[in-house]
């Protein structure tokens, strides 16, 4: 079965938030979504999280939203990308960015969270701008499964203000399951 990935990309987290809170209304599966951004904004405040059990706490300038979102998505990473800055991951995309630094799959110029995009089938081309926008301050959500289903999320997520938006066909799953 070969699955697609819908990425869209958001000016700012107002408007990426909007986006999935529609997607989870139009009751899309949240394990086949993810969120990916900056953990912050500079400032000078201090920013992190902690969990507690099965809760999650972050402060700093964006924490209110990364908390919110955060038990909605199945797992997160927060991230240090030397020379790029903090990220935050949520979603499915989670398990791609630990693999991409667990293995050292990270090369090629792509961070880990390009890594991880280019595992499911994103290509190099299309992952420098994303990376570009992220590192913009901009948001990535990012819709994983059917062309089916990616036509529906395309048409919700397209009412929702992206900068832009873009079906990937995806790699198969046999065979990426296969690879792992």
């Amino acid at each position: 079965m070969t699955e697609a990935t819908l990425v869209a990309v958001f000016p700012n987290h107002l408007l990426a938030e909007m986006a999935v809170m529609d997607l989870a209304a139009k009751k899309f599966e949240m394990s086949h979504m993810s969120i990916v951004g900056r953990g912050y904004h500079i400032d000078e405040k201090p920013i992190g999280f902690y969990s507690t059990g099965d809760r999650i706490k972050f402060w700093g300038k964006r924490g209110a939203f990364w908390g919110g979102l955060w038990g909605l998505f199945f797992g997160g990473v927060f991230v240090m990308i030397p020379g790029a800055g903090q990220f935050m991951v949520l979603g499915y995309l989670t398990t791609a960015v630990i693999a991409a630094l667990e293995s050292a799959v990270v090369a090629g110029g792509l961070s880990a969270i390009g890594a991880a995009l280019a595992s499911i089938g994103i290509p190099k081309n299309s992952i420098i701008q994303y990376e570009t926008s992220l590192h913009a301050d901009g948001f990535l959500v990012t819709v994983h499964g059917s062309e089916e289903e990616l036509v529906r999320a395309r048409g919700i997520l397209g009412h929702s203000g992206p900068s832009s938006i873009e079906l990937h066909a995806g790699v198969n799953t046999k065979t990426a399951a296969a690879m792992a």
